[in-house]
């Protein structure tokens, strides 16, 4: 046996003989005699037997006294218990909810103010959930650590910068067919206003256009001041870009010492149980992650399949969107698919459009209800209404990158406090998991 395997069996031990102790102490006091004087006779002549219960209080004997108040047992004066308890409970219960409120407000006024760092490192914690078993299948394979994460890293940006390549490649050789095709979806819509149920005049159709231009004139001011913005906005972009970076690299090659710090900064009588539940939280950020990627993955191949076949252009760029859409569920896959229902429409008019729309329609459905229960599991199941409480108070605290995190962020709570919540015994005492967190 180890040195260590000793000192964690001496610790155990003696946590144990610890505990018998203070579960003995607390009874003791319980079994304790009422303060009585020993051999104290009655009347017969043998000592009475202490009362079990508290000793009520004489009653007064003096003329036109008060009667004493009766307390509840939750209040400490006279005062708390003139009023009614329904209403004592309802304070305190307001008190309480006021104050977490105001927490809560002040974290997110936090949050906000530093986004530009709070995003790019919850973003780099994704990206490390997702390349940390192929950190885990280079290092069983003998590759030093950092080699094994600078190779991971540098592997994943080719491919996505690849692939941005290719999209934005053939957008720019699709643009001017497409410009052409939407010029005449424009005069088909206008010929539809004049000759449909509308039955509008070609005096009303240029009022409309007037009232449009009009109101491009009078916020082009808004526009100008948001281009002006531009340079503010790329500064923060590349910020957060280099902070994804580095961040991503030393979380997944220093991702369990930077966690064993973390938990040593907590009281010892907690660390174990922290543990458990952020190591089940990662567990869960991973599943979560790479489940999200593959139902992504099929989705822009299935819908890409048929855009191919019915010859919609710019296919594999809407495969691309289809597939960063999916990481926002079920809000990002309906507006990813439905422009590619638009490209459809303009392009081979509205009976191509209603069949890429039920591919669409179909496909969301298949994930919903197979893909996602099978390959993500109960573990990390949310129910829908979470997924769009949380994707709108992220689209409204900090847009699209609030959105990506939003349902990975619910996720990871409801398995962290479900770990918390659940009254388990460690299997080693605290006081060995101190230890082992120690150790290099």
């Amino acid at each position: 046996m180890s040195r260590f395997e000793a000192l964690r069996g001496r610790l155990r031990r003696a946590y144990e003989s610890g505990r018998k102790s203070a579960r003995a102490a607390r009874v003791e006091p319980r079994n304790a005699p009422e303060n009585v004087p020993e051999n104290a006779p009655g009347e017969s002549g043998v000592a009475s037997p202490a009362a079990p219960g508290p000793v009520a209080p004489a009653a007064s004997t003096v003329v036109g006294a008060e009667p004493p108040a009766v307390l509840h047992a939750t209040t400490t004066s006279r005062d708390d218990a003139e009023i009614p308890h329904a209403l004592r409970i309802a304070a305190a219960w307001s008190w309480r909810l006021i104050v977490i409120g105001i927490v809560t407000w002040s974290l997110l006024r936090i949050v906000g103010t530093i986004r530009i760092v709070i995003i790019p490192l919850a973003v780099a914690l994704l990206l490390a959930a997702l390349l940390a078993p192929a950190v885990g299948w280079l290092l069983r394979a003998r590759f030093p650590r950092s080699l094994a994460t600078g190779v991971v890293l540098v592997g994943g940006l080719a491919a996505v910068i690849g692939t941005l390549t290719l999209v934005v490649n053939e957008f720019i050789q699709g643009v001017p067919e497409l410009s052409d095709k939407s010029s005449q979806g424009v005069r088909q819509i206008q010929d539809w206003l004049k000759t449909g149920p509308l039955h509008l005049s070609d005096s009303q159709l240029n009022s409309y256009i007037d009232e449009v231009q009009s109101w491009l004139d009078g916020n082009t001011e808004k526009f100008t001041s948001g281009a002006l913005s531009t340079a503010a906005t790329l500064a923060e972009v590349l910020t957060g870009t280099v902070l994804v970076l580095f961040a991503t690299f030393f979380f997944l090659r220093d991702g369990s010492r930077i966690w064993r710090f973390l938990v040593r900064l907590l009281p010892v009588n907690v660390r174990w149980k922290i543990d458990d539940a952020g190591r089940a939280s990662w567990g869960t950020l991973g599943a979560y992650v790479r489940a999200t990627v593959l139902v992504a993955f099929i989705d822009a191949v299935g819908i890409g399949i048929f855009l191919v076949v019915f010859h919609i252009p710019f296919a594999f760029p809407l495969a691309a969107l289809v597939f960063l859409g999916a990481f926002i569920p079920i809000v990002g896959a309906a507006l990813s698919g439905g422009v590619a229902v638009l490209v459809a429409l303009v392009d081979s008019g509205p009976v191509t459009a209603l069949i890429i729309l039920s591919v669409v329609i179909g496909v969301q459905q298949f994930e919903g209800h197979v893909l996602q229960p099978l390959i993500m599991g109960r573990a990390v199941a949310i129910h829908p209404l979470a997924v769009i409480i949380g994707i709108a108070a992220g689209v409204v605290l900090a847009g699209i990158a609030g959105a990506l995190v939003a349902v990975p962020l619910i996720a990871v709570l409801n398995t962290a406090i479900r770990r918390l919540a659940a009254r388990t015994v460690p299997d080693t005492p605290p006081d060995a998991v101190v230890v082992a967190a120690q150790a290099p």
